[in-house]
């Protein structure tokens, strides 16, 4: 009889050992969603921040593709810069060819990009004509890039107020 007690007592530790060893406490549980919650709120604004500086560099991306159409354009087209224009977020802006001869040049754009070409015929102050190119991302940080061509240099970031038609 002693035996058989203790097979029982044996196998009723057996199943408390068996059963205390699945699954999670409510604790356990609780701790690691609230790891997870805490991640996530780190992560979400350092991406966001990602994909702002990301639609930033596209605008300044684009004013570079646009020096470079402009000045194939100045080759293309006997030494003249094309006339003013801008959009507003088209995915292109052609810029037509001057006289019989001359050819188009066109500035594809990024995604939510408005860009500006202004001409500044010369004049008292500059002997040659110059222009300047300004963009922004409407995703991005909501800054202006420019390009003047008086200056050379890079693309600057603008503070202020700035529109396409005036650079």
């Amino acid at each position: 009889m002693q035996n058989v007690t203790a097979r029982l007592a044996a196998k009723k530790n057996e199943l408390r050992a068996k059963q205390a060893d699945e699954g999670f406490t409510l604790i356990e549980l609780l701790v690691v969603v609230v790891i997870i919650g805490v991640l996530v709120a780190i992560a979400v604004p350092v991406y966001l921040n990602y994909r702002e500086g990301a639609a930033d560099k596209s605008a300044q991306s684009d004013v570079r593709g646009a020096i470079s159409a402009v000045e194939q354009f100045y080759t293309n087209n006997g030494n003249q810069y094309p006339a003013s224009k801008d959009t507003a977020g088209g995915s292109s802006l052609t810029l037509p060819g001057i006289g019989a001869n001359g050819s188009p040049a066109t500035i594809t754009l990024s995604d939510k990009t408005e860009l500006g070409y202004v001409l500044v015929p010369a004049g008292a102050t500059n002997t040659t004509p110059t222009y300047k190119i300004c963009a922004k991302n409407a995703g991005g940080s909501g800054k202006w890039y420019r390009y003047d061509s008086s200056a050379g240099g890079s693309v600057q970031a603008v503070s202020g107020s700035l529109t396409r038609a005036t650079c």
